[in-house]
């Protein structure tokens, strides 16, 4: 089968194929790592798993309390990378208004959802889509997207954004506000870890008019031969932070002292990741964590993270002058945010870096 450049994930799974083309089909390196996740996360109680952080005593009045809900917020941060945020104080109406929206709107048939597709190769990366392959062996990944820009509000598009149905705009916004001050929250106490004032950290990646916040909903059909596939390949998160909520069927996978580890699915959770952002402006004292989506014959698997970015031209990312010393040299050279994502792009695809 020849793959089209605009063949939806979708269609392929409903198209009653029980062999995936060997585009989606990994090397052979990652296929002896690639599990069954739903036996995986229903028999596996025992390895190492990624913390549960509760938000509840983070705008605490009491120092003691506040500082032990921000202790372990940072030693999740530097350990791990990534972590549950519980009790983030985002209302479950809320988060339910969101995920149904964005169900609401992959429900739709394909081409209804063609209406909003992007179109790369133009510079038009909001709206719908399926993963390029990007990578040197050309692989494509088992998943359809919606990506679009969704804080601050004079920054969006709103023309990109589904009309359907009614909610998906007014949920989304209110969503991404609140997103907003979680993340002032978030980066107050990494700061704060750091030895820096609590707002450098926000100030640092753009402050309050240009931090950027990207939405993408990920949508993992299911697939026929979920052994041989992933929904997203192995990678860091470019961005600041990501904040990510799913409909608890399981697929993130983190790789975390030398193994792939299986995230539990938490109920009332949102995943928090920190990116190449914070790993770089604290000199790798806050971790980046390589992750990575699977997928199943079984059950579709929607995920929406929003990537807090900073703007790409305007800041030069380079580790902070005070994480630095004489036995902790710098770990990362300067770089613009475009920069960095570039040069992750570069090493994707095989090229060589000379710099």
């Amino acid at each position: 089968m020849v793959i089209a450049t605009n063949t939806r994930v979708e269609s392929l799974s409903k198209s009653g194929i029980h062999q995936i083309p060997k585009e989606y089909i990994r090397p052979q390196d990652e296929l002896s790592t690639i599990t069954n996740i739903l036996h995986e996360i229903n028999n596996d109680d025992k390895g190492p798993q990624l913390p549960t952080i509760d938000l509840n005593d983070i705008n605490s009045g009491d120092p003691k309390t506040l500082e032990n809900c921000s202790n372990e917020l940072r030693k999740a941060a530097t350990e791990w990378g990534v972590m549950h945020l519980v009790n983030h104080g985002i209302s479950d109406d809320l988060i339910a208004r969101v995920k149904a929206a964005g169900e609401s709107f992959f429900s739709q048939p394909v081409e209804e959802k063609e209406k909003h597709c992007n179109d790369i190769a133009s510079g038009k990366i909001q709206g719908y889509g399926s993963k390029l392959a990007n990578n040197a062996s050309g692989q494509l990944e088992w998943e359809d997207y919606f990506f679009h820009t969704v804080f601050p509000e004079d920054k969006r598009d709103l023309t990109v954004w589904p009309s359907t149905p009614n909610d998906y705009i007014l949920a989304t916004t209110e969503y991404a506000k609140q997103i907003r001050a979680l993340t002032t929250k978030i980066l107050s106490v990494l700061s704060l870890g750091l030895g820096l004032e609590a707002g450098r950290l926000e100030e640092e990646v753009g402050g309050v008019d240009e931090l950027l916040l990207q939405l993408k909903i990920n949508y993992y059909p299911k697939c026929p031969q979920p052994e041989l596939a992933l929904g997203v390949e192995a990678h860091t998160d470019v961005s600041a932070l990501t904040f990510i909520l799913h409909n608890m069927v399981p697929g993130l996978q983190l790789f975390y002292g030398g193994q792939w580890v299986t995230a539990k699915c938490v109920p009332d959770s949102i995943i928090l990741h920190i990116g190449d952002t914070i790993e770089i402006l604290s000199n790798g004292k806050y971790k980046s964590i390589l992750h990575r989506a699977l997928v199943n014959k079984e059950k579709v698997r929607v995920s929406w993270a929003v990537f807090c970015e900073p703007p790409k031209d305007k800041i030069i990312l380079k580790p902070l002058p005070e994480t630095v010393s004489e036995s902790e040299p710098p770990l990362f050279p300067p770089r613009t945010f475009q920069q960095h994502m570039e040069h992750k792009l570069f090493k994707k695809s095989g090229v060589i870096d000379l710099k």
